[in-house]
């Protein structure tokens, strides 16, 4: 498995086709984050649409995944409904080892199958499946019908579409293996533009590991730190829930579509009250000992005489801000049903919460009508957005199929842009300030992952644009290169610079080391050249003005320096994405 080439399945669904390519660039790009943008430029199309079938959609891991914990997730890029640019998501489950145990550094998709389709790879195998009786399926039925037909528990990893992909809702998420998911972006419509309902990778071959000593004293001092220190403790015991009540306290909590920054109620849907009252047992992705994965159970009575059907529904940090503080339910059961009928539409949680919350205050404020939402939406009523949410999912009228495209787009049409949470996309859930806002709104792929800022402005209470510019750029880099290798950013503490260049020597790639930093400069280019080229403008980007008038602990935002780092932001970013021919 250790090459400095990277060994590529390229499947065309229109013609059938499937080739198996060595390709260089290892000392270039690595893989993960940049591999995927070096196959986008080798085999997408500036020129055409997102939705053209000639677009690919690209699975890449990263020199590390098998080989070490944590080194656990794998890299889809595409270019997205959202904004028809160059976009990535990221996702764990076992869809990062099914790759490595199916000896594949990247899986690229092109064309358009005739009909909904399942595909199926391995080291030895590639088959697609009519799945055309399928159309429709939820998420949840769709993978119980697939493990039938695509037997290898424990080797294979399912990733598949609901009906939102289906219908290209613009912010359609692919399901990874029932608890995990592309979520951001639109992945999900990508596929369903394809007739690809369901991918499944099947990891059917082994590989050996690194001989001598080195490789498993390092493994084994690498996972005592992920497992005997408190570094992770918080991940496995609360999961990323435990940031609800901090947040809440230092007013950087979005509730009632960030008409408030925090509220009395907020500890009803805290990590301490989802873990009392509804956690039914942990999950961890394949490949990782933390186990930040926290299952909630759903019971509901169906039947007279106390039946009750249970249901399994995953929650973290963002599911419980985005369908619980934004839409002001404040009982865990009621967010984890909300959560379990997106998870059947196969959308993302988050931009669903935070599109709903528009919705509910742009009702309340007479912008649009009942004739619109169909249903009343009112704060904290959890019934009447389940059935909003089926109604993003399969589009009943003009304007579910507008807001399945994006809040923004559907505010410019029927007004209440001023109170349209979005930065880039729906915002992720930290209301902490300035910096943020300007990471997230301008961000690579407007993700609170992108860059800490959420972390910077907790840390720093001065309002110094260069510092904070500099940060910006610096901790996005330094992201790339773990997404490169392509390892859970969660795991960014333990995996500094030393620790990975010790890890790249034990498992043979050694020589990579004196270029790493040099690397991480280059994929951050590379990356934002794709995303320019195909029409972003960061200087035209604007914060609305929702986040003009929040307050928290620090009081009122500060608009002025918000936009001197908002226009400091564009320029570096058009400067780092400049045509080759201008890099000096």
């Amino acid at each position: 498995m250790i090459r400095d080439f990277f060994r590529v399945m390229v499947v065309n669904l229109t013609t059938g086709k499937t080739n198996i390519e060595d390709l260089p660039g290892r000392g270039e790009v690595l893989g993960g984050t940049g591999l995927a943008a070096h196959l986008f430029r080798k085999y997408g199309h500036i020129d055409r649409d997102w939705d053209d079938p000639e677009q690919p959609l690209i699975f890449a891991i990263g020199p590390l995944t098998g080989y070490f914990p944590l080194m656990s997730k794998t890299c889809c890029a595409f270019r997205s409904p959202y904004h028809n640019q160059y976009t990535e998501s990221y996702a764990g489950g076992k869809s990062a080892l099914s790759l490595r145990f199916a000896d594949l550094d990247a899986l690229v998709i092109t064309g358009k199958a005739g009909r909904l389709t399942a595909l199926c790879v391995g080291s030895r195998r590639m088959e697609t499946r009519d799945v055309e009786y399928m159309r429709g399926f939820d998420a949840i039925q769709t993978g119980r019908v697939l493990r039938k037909i695509f037997p290898g528990s424990g080797r294979r990893s399912i990733l598949r579409i609901g009906p939102a992909g289906e219908n290209l809702s613009a912010y359609a998420c692919i399901n990874v293996d029932t608890f995990r998911h592309f979520g951001r972006m639109g992945g999900g419509a990508v596929m369903g533009s394809k007739n690809l309902k369901a991918i499944c990778i099947l990891g059917d071959r082994g590989f050996d590991l690194p001989e001598g000593k080195a490789y498993p004293k390092l493994y084994k001092h690498i996972f005592q730190q992920l497992t005997t220190t408190e570094m992770m403790a918080k991940y496995h015991g609360l999961g990323t829930a435990v940031n609800i009540n901090p947040l809440n306290a230092l007013q950087s909590l979005p509730w009632k579509n960030l008409q408030q920054t925090s509220s009395p109620e907020a500890e009803n849907i805290s990590g301490e009250t989802f873990a009392d009252d509804t956690l039914l047992r942990n999950a961890a992705c394949a490949g990782c000992p933390v186990g930040c994965i926290h299952v909630g159970f759903v019971r509901e009575q169906f039947q007279t005489n106390n039946q009750y059907l249970y249901r399994q529904v995953g929650y973290d940090y963002e599911p419980i801000f985005a369908c619980g503080g934004m839409l002001e339910v404040t009982e865990a059961p009621e967010v984890l049903r909300i959560l379990d009928v997106i998870e059947k539409e196969g959308l993302d949680c988050m931009s669903t919460g935070v599109a709903l919350a528009w919705a509910t205050e742009a009702l309340e404020r007479g912008v649009i009508s009942e004739s619109e939402t169909v249903v009343p939406l009112k704060w904290g009523d959890s019934e009447t957005y389940m059935q909003a949410v089926e109604m993003l999912g399969r589009p009943v009228n003009d304007f579910y199929k507008l807001l399945a495209q994006g809040t923004m787009k559907c505010a410019k049409a029927y007004g209440g842009e001023d109170f349209a949470c979005v930065l880039g996309q729906e915002m992720a859930g930290y209301a902490t300030g300035e910096v943020f806002f300007v990471s997230e709104g301008l961000g690579f792929r407007h993700s609170h992952l992108d860059s800490g800022g959420y972390a910077y402005d907790q840390k720093h209470e001065d309002k110094d644009v260069q510092k904070a510019l500099d940060f910006l750029i610096k901790d996005g880099r330094e992201r790339i290169v773990l997404n490169c290798m392509v390892g859970c950013l969660f795991s960014r503490g333990v995996y500094k610079d030393e620790l990975l260049a010790e890890a790249m020597e034990s498992v043979g790639y050694g020589e990579l080391n004196g270029s790493i930093t040099e690397i991480g400069h280059r994929v951050q280019r590379m990356r934002w050249r794709l995303r320019l080229e195909m029409g972003y403008r960061p200087d035209k980007v604007e914060i609305p003005k929702r986040y003009t008038e929040i307050t928290t602990w620090k009081g009122p935002l500060d608009t002025e320096y918000m936009d001197a780092l908002r226009r400091a932001y564009a320029a570096r970013i058009l400067e780092m994405g400049a045509p080759e021919e201008a890099d000096s």
